[in-house]
């Protein structure tokens, strides 16, 4: 990959609507007879400020820009990148696509046209507009609540996090798409100990939307959940080993049906025949009261989108609709080998990737049982109020994941933690 020859964001910048410079990029992808085009560029800004123990541990902030290339070869896909965007640099790498494979067939891209959807994010303060001064008193503020809450916490960690992606999609079926995608996460994970033993306990709230998340937040409330996390955990037995029935809070199952069903439902994985879902459209894969949804269109929330990295606008897919599977999420490629329609989910993590299938807010749709009649109706077994990591293998379906704060359940009542 070779050095930027631009010097600033702002020359960034004006790549970014030149129609012209990508057309011509997009044509000499093309020249070996490849028979879709595409160019992703990106621009991005990100800060974390994070804060342990009352100073500032790290303060980094900082741009990066580049673009990534990408044709069909048939069911063949070819990507390169580069954070050159000067005219050479972004035809260099259209010429090492190209040449990366060949075909008698040649293809002339459609003119542009522009594509637009309604803003599923918006920046009301951007994060540059708001001094580091402003950020650490707000970091400082959580981090003295959480003391106030109980003398045996030895530990309080904060951050801050912050993200402002801009991209441009412009492909040769005429796709072009622009977006601005602001993220912000706040955290704060304490550790609390009884001289004997430690343990932990976190918040971390997170949305689509620029500094005003942060201005709205009860830090002091975030806190106190967190001191109280891990003060419960203090207290808590080892839990028992054994099958049992478990009850899972709400909130706690769409991460659960992430992991567990989510990534096994991706084209990434079924196109591949990787998955234990391929072939099963149509067919019950799940109890009958479970509808679960993929959905990028929720405003703010941190998996919607504008546009996905494709182009394409999201969409509200449901997954498996009383127990029954009925989608697939579509990626371009995917749909490709697949002949499923793409579903808005062609996703990246950097310019420096090509796009694949992936989740955006995952969620099980709500149904008539309520938490207190679930609880009640279990003589034995336990309540996970929050989850920690978890991890799924797509071809077999096994999945584990770790509850951070549970609880027993005794006749039909929460009991010890």
């Amino acid at each position: 990959m070779s050095q930027s020859t631009l010097t600033s964001a702002t020359e960034a910048t004006t790549v970014f609507e030149d129609q012209i410079l990508l057309g011509e990029v997009l044509d000499a992808a093309l020249t070996n007879g490849a028979d879709f085009a595409e160019v992703f560029l990106e621009d991005r800004y990100q800060s974390v400020i994070s804060y342990l123990d009352g100073k500032v541990k790290d303060a980094v902030s900082g741009k990066d820009w580049g673009a990534g290339v990408r044709v069909f070869y048939g069911h063949n896909a070819i990507y390169a990148y580069t954070n050159d965007l000067s005219r050479a640099g972004l035809l260099a790498t259209a010429e090492i696509v190209a040449k990366a494979g060949s075909s008698d067939a040649r293809h002339v891209r459609k003119p542009f046209a522009e594509v637009s959807a309604p803003r599923r994010q918006t920046i009301k303060v951007h994060p540059l507009d708001v001094p580091k001064t402003t950020k650490v008193a707000l970091l400082a503020k959580a981090d003295v609540a959480a003391r106030a809450v109980d003398p045996q916490v030895t530990q309080v960690d904060v951050s801050i996090a912050e993200k402002v992606q801009r991209v441009r999609i412009a492909n040769s079926e005429g796709i072009w798409a622009a977006d601005e995608r602001p993220y912000i996460r706040f955290s704060i994970s304490v550790i609390a100990s009884d001289g004997k033993e430690q343990q932990t306990g976190s918040e971390s709230p997170g949305s689509g939307c620029g500094y005003e998340f942060a201005q709205n937040l009860d830090v002091e409330d975030l806190a106190r959940k967190a001191v109280n996390q891990a003060l419960t955990m203090l207290k808590a037995d080892y839990a028992p080993s054994g099958n049992m029935p478990v009850v899972i809070d709400n909130g706690f199952g769409g991460v659960i049906f992430h992991e567990a069903c989510g990534h096994l439902l991706e084209t990434t994985s079924v196109a591949k025949g990787a998955s234990r879902m391929c072939g099963k459209l149509g067919q019950p894969v799940a109890n009958s009261v479970v509808t679960a949804v993929d959905d990028g269109t929720i405003e703010g929330s941190w998996g919607s989108i504008t546009l996905d990295d494709e182009g394409m606008a999201p969409q509200k897919t449901v997954l498996i609709e009383n127990g029954i599977l009925k989608s697939y999420m579509v990626d371009q490629l995917g749909g490709k080998k697949t002949g499923y329609a793409p579903t808005g989910c062609g996703r990246r993590e950097s310019y420096k990737y090509p796009p694949t299938s992936r989740m955006r807010n995952t969620y099980i749709a709500a149904g008539e049982s309520n938490l207190g009649d679930m609880i009640a109706s279990v003589s034995y077994g336990l309540y996970a109020k929050k989850r920690g990591g978890g991890s799924v293998s797509p071809g077999t379906g096994d999945l584990n994941f770790a509850v951070t704060e549970g609880y027993m359940i005794r006749d039909g009542k929460i009991a010890e933690p």
